[in-house]
């Protein structure tokens, strides 16, 4: 366009294509099509053959092919294994459409179908989806109206332990001389439990014993001692949560605090799950902890730092699989 311009403009050819840098040839055919089509003729379309043009398969079985990819895994097809590669496509299209692609040749494919090569989500076998759907669509939208209504908080919480030997995370080091990180060969390790509000509340308490009923009751009678209204604690369905100490405990406490038990084997519904995953992800950055009170305290320092963040805490809410706390229309789920 630019030396079609300059032709216009009553520059010579030879000019035009030394300027450009083309060859008078180009200039001319150039010039030919602006005087047969104008500025039209001049623009780029793309070249070779229309996307979809000679496909060995159809647009339908494409379409079946990448649904079995996003509804099954392999072994419920009659292939091996758990996860998808682009040699186990290839074999569930020979073996519906009798068909052979080589490895590259499915990538195209699955490129096209706007499929991405992803470390998966894991979930537990004994899940129950129905359970999880009841949760989603009615348990806890009841449970927020009822907070709602008596003017009361919501706390979702779990527990966590660290272990002095758990390095997460990466570091920079020489290309082929993997880092070594130092830390001590004594074997400790302490345990937290925190509870969260899409406030950005956050209460913690750390301690070295084992979890169990009696460390629950500590931590319920700290938390009730933060509030002057009812609290309704969200639990994963660990035995102590469950056990009869607990429900001793509570049942003295009826006014004040009342648990809520998640499906069994759901732990991506609690957003207290990400407080655990950010914690475990935070120590190996401060300083290596060299005994148990040394790693009590850094882990106290995390929850501490967590509390003057509320926005951090409201952010573990954003969750792609605890955004449903969040949502007022459980239905779209």
């Amino acid at each position: 366009m630019r030396a079609v311009a300059a032709l216009v403009a009553g520059r010579h050819r030879e000019d035009v294509a030394a300027v450009f840098g083309v060859s008078l040839k180009a200039v001319d055919f150039w010039w030919a099509k602006w005087q047969a089509g104008g500025r039209e003729a001049l623009v780029m379309r793309p070249r070779g053959k229309p996307v979809g043009v000679h496909q060995v398969l159809g647009e339908a079985e494409q379409a079946a092919v990448r649904q079995a990819v996003l509804d099954h895994i392999p072994s419920d097809l009659g292939l091996s294994g758990q996860l998808w590669t682009r040699g186990q496509i290839g074999e569930l299209i020979f073996k519906l459409y009798r068909v052979r692609f080589t490895e590259p040749g499915v990538g195209k494919y699955l490129k096209r179908w706007g499929l991405t090569f992803q470390r998966p989500d894991k979930r537990a076998v004994e899940q129950d989806p129905e359970a999880v759907r009841l949760w989603r669509e009615e348990t806890w939208p009841a449970i927020r109206a009822r907070a709602k209504a008596e003017n009361g908080e919501v706390l979702f919480a779990d527990q966590v332990g660290i272990r002095s030997n758990q390095v997460t995370g990466r570091t920079w080091g020489a290309r082929g001389a993997t880092p070594v990180v130092h830390r001590t060969g004594n074997r400790f390790s302490v345990n937290a439990m925190s509870a969260i509000s899409t406030r950005g509340r956050m209460h913690f308490m750390v301690f070295t014993e084992s979890f169990d009923a009696k460390v629950m009751c500590r931590f319920l009678a700290r938390i009730v001692g933060h509030f002057d209204h009812k609290v309704h604690l969200i639990v994963d369905r660990h035995s102590a949560h469950r056990s009869k100490t607990v429900r001793t405990w509570l049942a003295d406490h009826q006014a004040q605090i009342e648990l809520h038990f998640l499906p069994s084997y759901s732990p991506e519904l609690n957003p207290d799950e990400l407080v655990n995953a950010d914690l475990k992800r935070s120590l190996p950055h401060t300083h290596r902890a060299r005994n148990q009170v040394e790693l009590a305290a850094e882990t106290r320092r995390f929850f501490h730092r967590r509390q003057r963040q509320p926005h951090i805490v409201r952010g573990y809410f954003g969750g792609p699989h605890v955004r449903y706390v969040l949502d007022e229309n459980p239905m779209s789920f």
